[in-house]
């Protein structure tokens, strides 16, 4: 864990002129069918923080990051903490730069160095927003994550189209409860899809 668990960056891999367009999925959830092939995503659930012709970047909500926890965390990070620190999960964001962190959080908390998603949801990549929650100056909920799933330009676009991915409408109870397990199941049902009538030949979307 010690090479893993760097300092995070102050730069966030977001643009923080991106413009959401409406036939991007950004702020959507991309579910991962029964075949996918790539068995870093099996049973995947990602939320897409960015997504347009450059590409997209997202978050997996669903899966933690080993044995890590946040106080080791905060000792890699050397931030001071004590027993009255919040417990946080620390979970597997994606296999793309697992040394740098990211905390996905309602937009309660905005600060430098935060970019707003939609409405209500935000992410931030700094380890001012880390030094926040301890002082218990963070956001009302939170997910934190090592690393992200990035897709090229038109790479998320054939997934769909091969069927590997269905998208789903984000809520805060699945993106922030801990109830990392039975999250697949939860965003399947709330398109009515039982995952055991899945094949890859169904329609990658919805």
């Amino acid at each position: 864990m010690k090479d893993i668990l760097t300092r995070l960056k102050k730069t966030p891999v977001l643009a923080d002129d991106f413009r959401l367009q409406p036939h991007w999925l950004t702020g959507q959830l991309l579910v991962a069918m029964p075949g996918m092939a790539d068995p870093r995503f099996t049973h995947a659930v990602i939320y897409l923080c960015s997504h347009d012709a450059n590409g997209a970047m997202g978050l997996v909500i669903n899966r933690l990051f080993g044995d890590a926890d946040f106080p080791m965390l905060l000792d890699q990070l050397n931030v001071d903490h004590s027993l009255a620190t919040p417990d946080i999960a620390v979970q597997f964001g994606g296999p793309v730069e697992m040394g740098r962190g990211f905390v996905l959080h309602t937009n309660d908390y905005l600060r430098e160095g935060t970019t707003r998603i939609d409405d209500s949801i935000a992410v931030t990549a700094t380890i001012e927003i880390i030094q926040d929650i301890v002082a218990g100056k963070g956001p009302d909920q939170m997910m934190m994550a090592l690393g992200y799933a990035g897709w090229g330009a038109g790479q998320l676009e054939e997934e769909l189209k091969s069927n590997g991915w269905l998208t789903v409408a984000a809520d805060e109870d699945i993106l922030f409860d801990g109830d990392l397990e039975s999250k697949w199941n939860r965003a399947m049902a709330k398109i009515g899809v039982n995952p055991a009538m899945l094949s890859m030949d169904t329609v990658g979307h919805a």
